[in-house]
Order: C-alpha cells, then structure tokens, then sequence
C-alpha cells in the first residue's frame, strides 16, 4: 500500500551533485508529510546512489538514460505520492515556508492549475529572474519575463495571474495533473513549461505568480552565450511550440520564424564567423520540418 503525503518536491539531477547536496541541505523538511524525489536523469556517474548514501529520507531514481527536462520531472511524478507537486531546479535555495505560501496561493482557487514564486538570480545583486511572463505574440511567439534582471525593490510585490509558468520553481496539484496530463515529452530542453502552461490553461486552468514566495536560482545571468545545443533546442522547439499551440495564425508564424528569424540567425553567425551555431539553425529547421 502506498503512504500518501502532502507534499512531493522532486527535482531532476544531471551530473550536477553538488548543486543537489547544496538544496538538499538547505531544504529541512518533516519527512512525515513530506517526501523529498531526485530523479538521476543519466548522469555519467550513478550519482543517485551518492545522494542516497547521504540523505536517508530522500527518494532517489534513477534513469539510465537523460530523459531531458519533461522527462525526468514526469518520472518523479509517477513515483510521487504527494497531493501536492513542487518541481524546483536542483542548481537553487528554496525554504520549507516558501513552498508553503505556494500552497496557500494554491488552495485558494481550484481553478489555479500551476503556481510559481518570485525567482531570483543567486549570485551578484540577486536581481529577479522571474517575476510572470507577458502573453505570447500570436505570429512572433514572442514573450518577456516581467521583472528580469532589475533589482527586486518590491515593484511585483503583488500576486497575479501570469501567462506562463517558470520551470525553475512551480507547483501543481496532484489531481489537476492527472487530469490535464504530464510535462511534454516531445521538447527535451526549453519550451516545455510553455506548452505545459498552454495545456492548463485550454483546460481552464490559471497560471498565478505568488511574490510571498522566493527561489533563489544559481543560473547566471550572464548564461545567455548561446552553444550549438541551446541554439538547436530553441530553433526547432519555437516552431514545434507554434505547431502544437497555434490554430489561426499558424502559416504565418512559421514564415515569420523560418523566413526571417532562422534566416537572419544563420547569416549573423555566418558573417561572425560562428558556422557551428549557423548549423545548429539549419539543422534545427530541418529536423522540425523532417516531423
């Protein structure tokens, strides 16, 4: 019989153990109603059995394989017994009472299907990561963060609907998961909190952005240098997100995102000499066209 808790926080770990020992030692929690999940998404090491040599009341799985972001985080959903679902980056500094003000945003509305807190960075002035997202242009498939990289002097103090949930921190109810579905598998990196989003909310579901609540995220802000891999992921990624999402502007999106953004991406990368990152479209575009 499987004991049922309140709480599930899971988090994925890809060769990245110290990060995870660092959250997991700031992260104090009654194992009787909480139950912590590290999902060892293929780290070259079997680091999972690391991390359970040293935290006895941690659920560590793991994956022979890298299931990418959706993936690893689904894998902990099918082992969680927590009637609520907390999915946070490993690379972060989360409290026990931050978590707790997300589920009293939460229960306050059974309409709200994800719910994220203020995010922001770790190092250097601890400027905001995240703070919402504007909606989606309908043909771009443009969006901002709201807040990010400005000083937090209380300006998003206020709670709010958001258009998009950050994957860096954000909770979910046990039940609307299992009525709307798990994480999309189809992305491996970047856009599946998007699409995530996008389910909940053609299910009537809302995205709320809690401030009472703070992750502290050791992402760099300065992580913006594109590699061959972030560039492929993203150019092939916007275009899938676009034929999942978008219904009446469809056609329009893909000429904008193939005629204009990828064909600018390659000739810029081509004029500054960086043929990796050039390749990286192409083989983007095509890969997204080939499905």
């Amino acid at each position: 019989m499987h004991r049922e808790y309140r709480l599930s926080v899971i988090t994925v770990n890809y060769n990245g153990l110290r990060d995870t020992c660092a959250l997991l030692d700031h992260l104090t929690f009654d194992h009787n109603d909480t139950e912590v999940i590290v999902v060892d998404n293929g780290s070259a090491n079997n680091e999972a059995e690391t991390i359970a040599s040293r935290y006895a009341n941690v659920k560590c799985i793991r994956s022979e394989r890298n299931l990418g972001f959706a993936g690893g985080n689904n894998l902990g959903i099918r082992h969680a017994q927590g009637k609520y679902l907390f999915f946070v980056n490993n690379d972060t500094e989360v409290s026990m009472n931050d978590i707790d003000m997300l589920i009293k945003r939460i229960d306050t509305s059974e309409h709200i299907g994800i719910v994220c807190p203020k995010i922001r960075f770790f190092y250097g002035d601890r400027h905001i990561q995240y703070a919402g997202f504007t909606p989606m242009s309908r043909i771009t498939c443009r969006n901002r963060g709201i807040g990010y990289d400005e000083a937090d002097i209380g300006q998003y103090d206020t709670p709010r609907q958001t258009a998009f949930a950050h994957g860096a921190a954000m909770m979910a109810r046990r039940d609307t998961v299992n009525k709307v579905g798990l994480i999309p598998e189809c992305y491996f990196l970047y856009y599946e909190e998007m699409d995530w989003s996008m389910m909940m909310k053609r299910n009537g579901y809302q995205i709320w952005y809690e401030p009472s609540a703070t992750v502290y995220h050791k992402e760099s802000q300065s992580t913006g240098a594109n590699s061959p891999l972030k560039t492929y992921y993203l150019t092939r990624n916007r275009l899938l997100f676009i034929k999942r999402n978008s219904e009446h502007f469809r056609l329009l999106s893909y000429l904008y995102m193939i005629c204009i953004v990828a064909t600018r991406d390659i000739l810029k990368n081509i004029l500054c000499a960086k043929p990796k990152l050039a390749q990286a479209t192409i083989k983007g575009v095509i890969d997204f066209l080939k499905n």
